[in-house]
């Protein structure tokens, strides 16, 4: 019998006859297909929409400026040209586009968009060589990048990314395959996994990839074409991983161990949140319980200690890496929207195994939160890194060098309803709350269902059988964990109210008694028929959050959540744009009201004071003032500015508005243009040079030139001191201490050298300070002499 093909989230396949099921080969619960469900609601469907005809568009348009559609062409031979982009996984930006499309024209026809697919899958089967090898800076064979080696493979386990790149590959080819019935795309990266599969393996090459990914494009591409070769492979790539003699082991990219020892999250978050996946996906076909013995640690490594509020996670931009247990900084905090999306993927792999809604209720507060603040609401404005503060020095950017998000997030969009519901015989789970319509074959017998919601801005939900003709089958609601008092499954985050919430189940318009399982559900078992409907009225206080007293940055602060939305106090909506200065008194009274602005969103109300620092360094306090909190998701659409998502309680753990100085009343330029200026006058002091908990500023990737910071007065005074701070992230980064600086005064038009009274110091982690014979000016510059091998980069300056 023929195979069928069903779309699971992300295009990952099951194959129904033939089969993997009755082989009891594959995860025990199933999810409904995106495809198979009709999203009606006012939050998620316009998302959706946006996504089609913004954001993916946008993605293809910035593709073709940047040169990334033409490396394809060159290798093909179609132009004449050198390796014309950044990076070598440049190409996978073209296969997350084609996989982004072919989820999307499931859900909005569009033969235009299906037209641009079969274009840019010529350019690549032209630039596919004869034996299956396709990465264009190596075949283009100019300007080749060095990341890449000189020998195909020759640094696979490093930064070539070929392997990297094929993953992504797989993916989209099977995404396109299931979309359209096509074999174009399937077939080319068929001939690519052969390559691999017979290069690589006990007895070939025995190397594992630097960047995780093509572990999960090969289980798709088995279930896809029932090739057991390119699942054997997948698992290959994992199990030589950490092997002694093998690569180059490292924390980085999860080499230093065997994948089935490690016990703590650590390294590139991506890279691993991919690994997990993979090993997830592995785990449920082989049965290999290692594997899940593993990932079930590492979760709980994570959920327990390196878990962000937002729901995101890699605490560091020093390798978009995880930090140490509880290291999470707010405004340096990574958050990489790829690990969003890889966090998602990985929680609903592990329900799918376990049944648990733990698993759920991590992939909600990501996807809600961290996930959709990588892109605007407007969809043509992206992050990288999604902070938790800002003082303004982060905006949302047209696109990026290294462009990996923005196309991550547009596959992400349109497969999300395939998260909503999952089945496992006649059990019917729904575990998101998204007004929707699907159906489901249960034992042969039908049964369908509507959707009616009002997440995430209210908890009222209606589900109805719109065809049923008495069909067994257990309904399983999932209950959050914010309605039962809990935020995380965990101790790192907790309410200060912890009282559970009430509510009431009705069936038929009759309150239903129920009790909920040690896995989150709420099981009704009976016989459906069209016109059966339960009604759920969840409860959404504002809720106010601590952190575990371990997040050492987080002690005496709280955030404020409601449902599954994280909110945050951004300039726009509150007193002379300052929210990192306000201190809230926890038990305010929060409002909750419905907003015109930012599309509609719930806005929540309270009362805060400022706090200030002044010129004799005491610390005035206002009296209260309004403060508006808004969904964390949607900061940063009304230009930048200072943000906060948790708020002092004490004037002790408060960032007081800075006092008055000369400096702090400056106007602030630089040789380089950066929001990150805010951090010379800021008054924030760091406790090194490399403290990555405060704003620095920065000339990387500029070595060897003479750059300078200015500070204008408001009005001439005399000064006849200047202190700095230097930032130096070495050795694994690209700053180090300056190799010279001077001061100088401005004189008419004319920049000076002040009269040093002395040899200017070059310190790291401490202050250095020149005095010299004092001038009256109207400004002073700072003129610094980079390394020959490095940028340089400064904390703070204090002018006397």
């Amino acid at each position: 019998m023929k195979p069928i093909y069903i779309p699971f989230l992300f295009g990952v396949f099951f194959t129904l006859a033939g089969s993997l099921y009755a082989q009891n080969r594959d995860y025990p619960i199933a999810p409904v297909p995106f495809s198979k469900v009709d999203i009606q609601d006012e939050f998620w469907a316009p998302k959706i929409k946006t996504n089609h005809e913004v954001t993916i568009p946008i993605a293809y348009q910035q593709s073709q400026k940047t040169g990334r559609i033409d490396n394809f062409k060159i290798a093909a031979g179609m132009m004449d040209g050198q390796f014309c982009t950044e990076y070598p996984f440049d190409d996978t930006d073209i296969y997350k586009i084609i996989e982004a499309a072919s989820y999307s024209i499931q859900t909005y026809p569009d033969m235009e968009m299906e037209a641009m697919m079969d274009t840019l899958i010529q350019y690549i089967a032209e630039a596919q060589e004869d034996d299956g090898y396709i990465y264009t800076t190596r075949t283009i064979g100019k300007n080749v990048h060095q990341w890449a080696g000189e020998q195909r493979w020759e640094l696979v386990h490093e930064l070539s990314h070929e392997l990297y790149n094929l993953g992504h590959m797989f993916e989209a080819a099977v995404a396109h395959y299931s979309a359209t019935g096509k074999r174009s795309f399937l077939d080319i990266a068929v001939k690519s996994a052969d390559l691999i599969y017979n290069e690589f393996g006990e007895g070939k090459i025995m190397n594992y990839p630097g960047h995780q990914e093509v572990e999960i494009g090969l289980v798709k591409l088995y279930r896809a074409t029932g090739e057991e070769r390119y699942l054997d492979l997948a698992k290959f790539f994992l199990d030589v991983r950490g092997k002694n003699g093998v690569g180059n082991p490292k924390k980085y990219d999860q080499s230093h161990l065997p994948v089935t020892q490690q016990k703590e999250a650590v390294g590139h978050a991506v890279r691993a949140s991919y690994m997990w996946t993979a090993m997830a996906d592995i785990a449920a076909i082989t049965g290999d319980e290692s594997y899940m013995q593993a990932i079930d640690g590492l979760w709980h490594n994570i959920v327990d200690s390196k878990y962000y509020i937002n729901g995101g996670i890699g605490a560091t931009g020093s390798g978009e890496a995880f930090g140490d247990a509880y290291e999470l900084p707010n405004m340096s905090a990574y958050c990489e929207t790829c690990a969003g999306v890889g966090m998602s993927t990985w929680n609903h792999r592990m329900f799918l195994m376990t049944g648990d809604s733990k698993y759920i209720d991590v992939l909600e507060r990501t996807m809600y939160n961290n996930v959709i603040d990588g892109v605007s609401l407007s969809g043509d404005r992206f992050f990288y890194p999604n902070p938790l503060s800002s003082y303004g020095q982060h905006e949302r950017s047209e696109w990026f060098g290294c462009a990996c998000c923005p196309p991550n997030v547009a596959r992400f969009l349109p497969s999300m309803p395939g998260y909503i519901y999952a089945l496992d015989k006649n059990k019917v789970y729904v575990n998101l709350y998204i007004s929707s319509e699907s159906a489901f074959d249960l034992n042969g017998k039908k049964l369908a269902l509507q959707q009616e919601s009002e997440f995430p801005w209210d908890g009222g939900v209606r589900i109805e059988v719109t065809d049923g003709t008495n069909t067994q089958a257990d309904l399983k609601l999932r209950i959050p964990g914010y309605v039962r008092n809990r935020p995380v499954p965990s101790d790192l985050y907790t309410y200060l109210n912890d009282k559970k919430q009430a509510f009431d189940i009705k069936l038929n318009g009759k309150k239903l008694s129920y009790s909920i399982d040690d896995k989150g559900y709420v099981t009704i078992s009976r016989n459906w028929n069209t016109g059966d409907q339960i009604e759920v009225d969840f409860p959404m206080e504002a809720e106010v959050v601590k952190a575990h007293p371990e997040v050492k940055e987080n002690v005496g602060k709280v955030a404020v959540e409601r449902g599954p939305i994280l909110y945050c106090a951004e300039w726009a909506d509150n007193p002379d744009g300052k929210v990192l200065s306000m201190v809230v008194d926890p038990a305010t009274d929060f409002k909750v009201k419905k907003s015109k602005a930012l599309n509609g969103v719930y806005t929540i109300e309270g009362k805060a004071r400022q706090a200030a620092r002044q010129l004799n360094g005491e610390i005035s306090v206002s009296k209260p003032r309004k403060l508006t909190l808004i969904p964390y998701h949607v900061w940063n659409n009304r230009g930048p500015g200072e943000m906060s998502v948790w708020l002092p309680t004490s004037v002790e753990s408060a960032r007081p508005e800075p006092a008055p100085t000369i400096a702090r009343k400056s106007k602030v330029s630089a040789s380089r243009k950066s929001r990150a200026i805010v951090a010379l006058n800021d008054q924030l002091m760091p406790e090194h040079s490399n403290d990555h908990s405060i704003t620095y500023f920065h000339w990387w990737p500029k070595k060897d030139t003479e750059e300078w910071v200015q500070f204008d007065f408001d009005a001439a005074q005399e000064v006849s001191s200047v202190k700095v701070y230097w930032f130096d992230d070495g050795p694994r980064g690209g700053c180090r201490i300056p190799a010279a600086w001077e001061v100088q005064y401005k004189s008419g038009d004319d920049w000076k050298p002040v009269n040093a009274k002395g040899d200017y110091p070059i310190t790291k982690d401490a202050w250095d300070q020149i005095e010299f014979e004092a001038v009256k000016t109207n400004g002073l510059r700072l003129v610094i002499q980079l390394p020959k091998e490095h940028a340089t980069g400064l904390y703070e300056v204090v002018i006397e």
